[in-house]
């Protein structure tokens, strides 16, 4: 069985409890580790000036408690393997699907299952949709 490891759990546990009941299910799927839920100011802006975010503080959702974004990866994980995180994406939003959560996906912002099209691809992003919010 799966387990996260202290620093998964923790990251998680800043997250919105939808969040946390999806990727609770997840882990009994396919292993891996919440690198991100919450954020402060200074990571958030180091991350927007990097150009790994596309909004600055306190515009993304991962900027709330509890956080409405987590960063998720995969084990094994291949920052390359786009089919990879896809596939793992498809087990996350089925699962979302299952309990009626609406989620997206950061390699399929519009959420219209067309994940080319896409001009920011963030993989491993995955936050609540508005009508839930």
């Amino acid at each position: 069985m799966n387990k996260y490891s202290t620093n998964s759990q923790l990251n998680l546990d800043s997250a919105h409890d939808f969040l946390q009941i999806i990727f609770k299910e997840v882990l009994q799927i396919k292993d891996h580790s919440v690198i991100e839920g919450y954020r402060n100011e200074t990571r958030q802006n180091e991350l927007f000036f990097a150009k790994k975010s596309q909004v600055e503080f306190p515009n993304s959702n991962h900027n709330v408690l509890p956080a409405r974004a987590v960063d998720v990866i995969p084990y094994p994980y291949d920052e390359s393997d786009f089919e990879g995180m896809a596939l793992f994406a498809g087990v996350v939003l089925g699962v979302a699907h299952a309990h009626k959560i609406p989620i997206r996906w950061g390699g399929d912002w519009n959420r219209d299952y067309q994940v080319k099209g896409e001009k920011f691809r963030d993989m491993a992003h995955f936050e609540l949709a508005e009508e839930v919010l």
